[in-house]
C-alpha cells in the first residue's frame, strides 16, 4: 500500500505542473473568449489568443522590471508557506525557466554513455555540473535526457568521463531528440542562425 501511495504521489508530482499550466491557460482563454463574445458585436477569429499572448508578454515585461520584482518576490514568499502549492508552483516555474527563462538549463548539449562497457549513447543536456550540495563528488554531473515525442525525460548522475560536449546549438539537439531523430539537422542549423 505504501508503494502504491508513493507511486501515486510521484505521478501527481509529474503531471501536476503540466495539468495546472494547461488548466490555467485554458481558463484564461475561456474567460477572455467569453468576454469578447459578450462585448463585441462581431467575432474576430484568433483575437482571444492574441490578447492572451499580449497579456503573457506584458506580464513577462512587467516581471522583468524593477517595479514588479518586489511584488513577485513577495508572491514567492507567500507560496513558500503552502506545502503542496509550493511544490507544484516551483516545479512549473523551474521547468519553464529551464526552457525560456534567463537561467536556461538546457543550453549544454552532450552525448552521454550510460554504461561503461556499452557503445550505446544518448543525447541530453547537462543541468548541473557541481553536485557538491548533494554530497556527490566533483567527478559526476547531472544530465537530463528528454524523451522523443514528449515533454518528459529522465535525469541521471553520470561520471564526467562519460559525457562528451557537442558543438551544436541546444535548440538543434532538442528538435532532434523530440522528433525521434527524423528532423533534418542542416535545416535546423540554418534556421537557428536566422
Amino acid at each position: 500500500m505504501k508503494k502504491l501511495i508513493s507511486f501515486f504521489l510521484q505521478g501527481l508530482l509529474f503531471i501536476g505542473p503540466i495539468a495546472v499550466s494547461v488548466f490555467v491557460i485554458f481558463k484564461i482563454f475561456d474567460l477572455v473568449d467569453g468576454l469578447l463574445r459578450n462585448f463585441l458585436p462581431w467575432e474576430i477569429p484568433g483575437l482571444g489568443l492574441l490578447i492572451i499572448l499580449v497579456l503573457i508578454t506584458g506580464l513577462g515585461w512587467l516581471g522583468s522590471t524593477i517595479i514588479a520584482k518586489p511584488m513577485f518576490s513577495y508572491f514567492d514568499k507567500v507560496v513558500e508557506k503552502a506545502p503542496l502549492i509550493k511544490i507544484i508552483y516551483t516545479a512549473v516555474k523551474d521547468l519553464l525557466s529551464a526552457f525560456v527563462g534567463s537561467k536556461k538549463s538546457f543550453n549544454q548539449p552532450v552525448l552521454v554513455k550510460l554504461e561503461k562497457d556499452s557503445d550505446v549513447q544518448k543525447l541530453g543536456f547537462i543541468t548541473q555540473s557541481d553536485l557538491s550540495d548533494l554530497g556527490i563528488g566533483k567527478d559526476k554531473v547531472a544530465v537530463y535526457l528528454p524523451h522523443s515525442y514528449a515533454w518528459s525525460g529522465n535525469q541521471y548522475i553520470v561520471p564526467k568521463a562519460n559525457v562528451q560536449a557537442l558543438d551544436v546549438s541546444a535548440a538543434t539537439v532538442m528538435k532532434f531528440i523530440v522528433s525521434g531523430g527524423v528532423t533534418s539537422l542542416e535545416n535546423n542549423q540554418s534556421s537557428d542562425n536566422e
